[in-house]
């Protein structure tokens, strides 16, 4: 005959171990100690094994509790995934996003994902940003839009040494004779403009290599090692450097990720996609710190 486990039950054991104790636990359950112990007696006796060893240094897992522990996690999470799509209402439609090309391999998959997962009959329709679609993203209903300009909502400053700035292959030093070779992109890239403005301060003698804003074909020029460019420092590919002062180029100013909405805020599909994007952004960094 089928038993069927208390998740309750369940939660009480996996929080207890996540916290190192009981006591810890009382607050992430919102119970008292004597109702966490209790739940864990309960969970013992439904299952007839000894779970938790209580010892002087603290609560030890018998060979029951491990086994038990893994699999109670996956349940949980389960359990509260279903609980969430089957509580969540249906929303379906388009919603349009532009983002750069610079930074679409960087994030898009990190929060594409999780987003189709939750709203699968949803379909994101990319298009390609030109950096003055970005502001004209903004007062459009049900878009939402990533620039490297001022934005109306989020913005994240990179650092001003160093990325965004000059980079170029590893075999590249810098040592070779003027001018030298920029990959500047073309009259929209964000880039264009400091570029040339921190060089000719600079008085460093250059010559364009490619003027088109295409990452795959400016990272292409780099990696053939005929080029340096400029990039986020988020977004450096794996493989290429940042040329630091020691090579005589000079660091970029600051530039911002920038996050645009629709200006009355936008449905609330619209709002779950930032906000997949702000937490993509997020971890990222957080990871990288």
């Amino acid at each position: 005959m089928a038993r069927n486990l208390d998740v309750s039950l369940l939660r009480a054991f996996v929080a207890v171990v996540d916290a190192g104790g009981m006591t810890a636990a009382t607050g992430v359950l919102n119970l008292t100690q004597a109702a966490v112990s209790q739940q864990i007696k309960r969970l013992e006796e439904t299952l007839g094994e000894e779970l938790i060893t209580r010892e002087r240094r603290g609560m030890k897992l018998t060979g029951a509790g491990e086994r038990l522990f893994g699999r109670a996690k996956r349940l949980l999470a389960l359990n509260d995934e279903i609980w969430t799509e089957m509580t969540t209402p249906e929303f379906e439609g388009e919603v349009r996003l532009g983002i750069p090309s610079d930074i679409i391999t960087t994030y898009l998959p990190t929060f594409l994902k999780d987003f189709a997962r939750r709203y699968p009959r949803v379909q994101i329709s990319q298009q390609r940003l030109q950096r003055s679609a970005a502001r004209e993203a903004a007062g459009r209903q049900g878009r939402c839009g990533a620039g490297h300009r001022d934005g109306l909502r989020s913005r994240r400053r990179e650092p001003g040494h160093g990325p965004p700035g000059l980079g170029g292959c590893p075999r590249r030093r810098c040592g070779a004779p003027a001018p030298l070779p920029v990959s500047i992109g073309c009259s929209d890239c964000a880039f264009r403009t400091p570029i040339r403005d921190v060089l000719q301060k600079a008085g460093i003698e250059w010559r364009s290599v490619s003027e088109v804003t295409n990452t795959s074909a400016q990272v292409a020029t780099v990696a053939a090692d005929i080029a340096v460019m400029a990039w986020m420092a988020s977004t450096v590919p794996n493989g290429l450097e940042v040329l630091g002062p020691e090579s005589g180029l000079p660091a970029l100013p600051p530039f911002m990720v920038n996050l645009y909405l629709p200006r009355d805020g936008g449905s609330h599909v619209v709002q779950e996609l930032a906000r997949h994007i702000r937490e993509a952004v997020a971890d990222r960094h957080r990871m990288a710190a």
